[in-house]
């Protein structure tokens, strides 16, 4: 599909408002593609609640205790540090409200989004509690600390550093489910993880096919976005207590980690939009893809580092607990 420009004859840059406008029509058909394929699930299906007891304090029952979860020590750590980013949505909403608004394809599309996202978090803590995976005076806690510090988004600045992120953030947030239930050691959790997977894996489509038509219109602008992005890249949950310490686990775990980033998030989506075949770009986005094609060779090198030492850390790791167990 071509789209019209809607700039002064002779401009090069496009403003937010301009673009924004020109990719109405995108929004539009891509709306209409999602709500086409999109299954309406219920949170309270995936939730094992005849596992669930109450709780120590008003309602005097048991208080809870690491070894009533049967979740994986890595995959606890990987399920608050998602939950917590899922509870984080109201602030996502104010983020991409404000830059995309809330009227016309845009604004359906904003609260279309945000609908489905609540059912994230519901259904996660629902799991949480319910199946003691989690301490929920800590799970609470950390909610408290980490909403009331606030969220601003790294690329609050631009419209296409927004779009160029969520198409990246996206798909990291499913391959982190995935992989989180897959290591969790119990079925329901990864059935569960798996249907919040399938959202995330629609909304990266919708966010990639975006940026896919602002490619075609603003190509400079969209390269240096992508190459911003991409180099910079940081998931939303960044400045959460303890965030540091948790990706260290969740890294050796094999949940996220640099070579699952560059192989399964990053190149999926360049390889999609053929970033880096992309030619008879200007100066700005030529010097962009040069620059994210050498950070994209930096970045191989350093998981590979990673690999290494990963393998390092599962071998004594396995060689301790053989000791422990003779």
């Amino acid at each position: 599909m071509t789209i019209a420009p809607d700039r002064p004859a002779g401009r090069t840059h496009w403003t937010d408002a301009q673009l924004l406008h020109a990719l109405e029509e995108v929004v539009e058909r891509e709306l209409n593609r999602h709500q086409g394929v999109a299954k309406e699930w219920m949170p309270h299906e995936y939730v094992p609640w005849s596992q669930g007891r109450d709780f120590d304090g008003l309602m005097g029952g048991e208080a809870w205790s690491v070894e009533q979860s049967r979740v994986t020590d890595v995959a606890r750590v990987s399920l608050v540090v998602n939950l917590l980013t899922e509870d984080n949505l109201p602030s996502y909403h104010h983020e991409i409200a404000s830059m995309f608004g809330r009227d016309g394809a845009w604004g359906t599309w904003v609260h279309q989004w945000t609908a489905e996202e609540g059912r994230h978090s519901i259904v996660m803590r629902d799991y949480l509690l319910t199946t003691r995976a989690v301490d929920p005076v800590a799970l609470e806690r950390a909610r408290m600390t980490h909403m009331a510090e606030g969220f601003e988004s790294d690329n609050s600045h631009s419209m296409l550093h927004s779009v160029a992120y969520v198409s990246f953030q996206e798909l990291a947030t499913r391959i982190s489910h995935r992989n989180t239930g897959h290591n969790s050691g119990d079925p329901a959790c990864d059935r569960m993880l798996a249907r919040i997977a399938t959202d995330e894996n629609l909304h990266m489509v919708f966010y990639r096919n975006l940026l896919k038509a602002a490619l075609e219109i603003a190509p400079d602008q969209a390269m240096r976005a992508i190459a911003d992005v991409v180099i910079n890249f940081r998931m939303p949950g960044h400045s959460m207590p303890g965030f540091e310490r948790a990706a260290v686990q969740i890294a050796v775990g094999g949940i996220y980690n640099l070579r699952i980033h560059h192989d399964d998030v990053l190149q999926p989506v360049l390889r999609h939009l053929k970033v880096m075949e992309i030619t008879g770009l200007g100066p700005e986005g030529l010097q962009a893809q040069q620059e994210l094609g050498f950070f994209l060779e930096g970045l191989d090198t350093q998981a590979t580092r990673f690999d290494e030492r990963q393998a390092a850390i599962l071998a004594r790791r396995q060689a301790a607990q053989e000791r422990r167990a003779g």
